[in-house]
């Protein structure tokens, strides 16, 4: 009994005295945290920002280590839903807007991108998008994904792991140069397809991401203090939509119109397969847009639902448009309103307003309408499947738009580094974006295209082409009948 009483009368002197500071780790004594250091830690996780312990003074390492569940969770599903937008959302989408000879060259060119984009990702694309370098492009720190794992990268989050990062990062950088594809359906080489995009890759899509998303990039308003054009791209309407439709467009004029165009029929095979894959584009956008929050948080909340209106009302109004001119609202034109309407919120939906989202739905169906259908009409350009009408216009205005919507009631983070622009000039640095990116993408894509085609040529021989592209090239046919 006494030797029991003993005991009990040590361990409440040792519960009793604070805990001594333990060994230095890295320079920070991991001593334990207090109960209020835990707690703020806990508020850290549900408020999205950085625990005590990720301030460059901290002495006492956290015991909410690592990535958040909740954020992490959030972040590989919208990763998900983001390559689900490519494959098969996008493949099916351009894929029944062709005709049945080239459903599978659709197929396999957004095929070839995915596995070809994530091999340049991994071996040094992440790296100089992400990494600390310069304004331009990053270093080579995390080539071949070197120190890439699951505990985050503070410059980006503070609770998601940074290999999910990346991975989500790398989705976004698929579909750009899939989108691509659409202005040259039915008459570019798979081969022409693979080089072209490698090159592109490089030339544009790397250092405009770095620009506007890396942490010292050029053009990073939101979180570069530094940065000398001070613009907003919530989920990548400049980095995205821009670099691809304007790509697209000098793209299709290099390489010419298709056999037959202007004077055979060339309607899309399948408006089921089209409407699926719209169907696939605007639920796997939810990740691309919300998920560009980078958390389960408000942010995300907000342009979860900018989203859906902008969406919806864009395609709605595509339709009212097509009966009022027509008589006849079609499936395309809901369809091509939708992604319109996506398109153009995809810069802003973090930054704006519900009836904002609403009037960007609406601008977004007008604008895209005029430019698939007057535009291209009266400049006679061969943008199979309205890459350039869809997406560089939606980009660009959206750009723009986003520029005179953003509000810090949506996103208070507006207020860091841009309290001094936002709801004033934020417009003219959006402008001043708009014309760096459209003059990169214009000039890249030239000088690429005409390296490509007097080396291995661009185009599909007259014979393959008439054909379609699926049997000549890729050996199968989409249908047997």
């Amino acid at each position: 009994m006494m030797i029991r009483r003993f005991s009990c009368f040590l361990l409440f002197l040792c519960l009793s005295f604070p805990v001594a500071g333990r060994a230095q780790e890295g320079g920070v004594a991991n001593a334990e945290p207090s109960m209020e250091q835990r707690v703020s830690d806990l508020e850290a996780y549900i408020n999205n920002v950085g625990r005590g312990s990720d301030s460059a003074d901290s002495t006492v390492k956290s015991n909410v280590g690592g990535s958040g569940p909740g954020h992490n969770a959030w972040m590989m599903v919208s990763a998900a839903l983001v390559l689900f937008m490519t494959l098969p959302g996008l493949a099916l989408f351009y894929g029944g807007l062709v005709r049945t000879k080239n459903v599978l060259s659709v197929l396999a060119q957004c095929l070839g991108i995915a596995g070809l984009v994530t091999i340049l990702w991994w071996a040094v694309g992440y790296s100089l998008v992400f990494s600390r370098g310069g304004p331009v492009f990053g270093d080579l720190s995390f080539a071949f994904l070197k120190g890439v794992g699951s505990n985050p990268n503070t410059d980006y989050s503070y609770w998601v792991s940074h290999n999910v990062f990346s991975m989500y990062q790398m989705m976004f950088a698929i579909i750009t140069p899939a989108l691509i594809i659409g202005a040259i359906a039915e008459r570019m080489k798979f081969t022409a397809v693979i080089a072209f995009v490698t090159l592109w890759m490089f030339a544009v899509y790397f250092p405009v991401a770095h620009m506007i998303w890396g942490i010292d990039g050029i053009m990073n308003g939101m979180w570069n203090a530094a940065s000398r054009v001070k613009a907003i791209d919530f989920a990548g309407g400049i980095v995205v939509h821009m670099t691809s439709g304007w790509s697209a467009l000098i793209l299709c004029l290099i390489l010419g119109k298709r056999i037959g165009f202007g004077k055979e029929l060339m309607a899309p095979h399948n408006m089921v397969l089209c409407m699926v894959g719209t169907g696939m584009l605007w639920v796997g956008w939810y990740g691309f847009n919300a998920g560009s929050a980078l958390a389960s948080d408000g942010v995300a909340a907000n342009a979860f639902t900018t989203t859906t209106l902008a969406a919806a009302v864009a395609s709605f109004t595509w339709a009212v448009m097509e009966y009022a001119l027509k008589r006849k609202p079609s499936i395309l034109g809901f369809c091509s309103g939708a992604i319109a309407g996506l398109a153009m919120v995809t810069p802003a939906c973090g930054f704006i307003d519900t009836s904002s989202a609403v009037i960007v739905g609406l601008v977004a169906a007008i604008v895209s309408f005029f430019a698939c259908f007057k535009l291209k009409a009266w400049l006679g350009y061969d943008d199979a499947l309205d890459t350039f009408g869809v997406h560089a216009v939606g980009g660009t205005l959206g750009a723009f738009l986003a520029g005179i919507m953003a509000t810090p009631g949506a996103n208070a983070g507006l207020l860091a580094n841009l309290k001094d622009v936002v709801g004033k000039t934020l417009w003219l640095e959006q402008l001043k974006a708009i014309g760096l990116i459209m003059t990169l993408s214009i000039v890249a894509t030239a000088v690429i295209a005409c390296l490509v085609k007097f080396t291995i040529g661009l185009r599909a021989e007259t014979g393959v082409e008439r054909e379609g592209l699926d049997l000549p090239e890729h050996g199968e046919a989409g249908y047997t009948f």
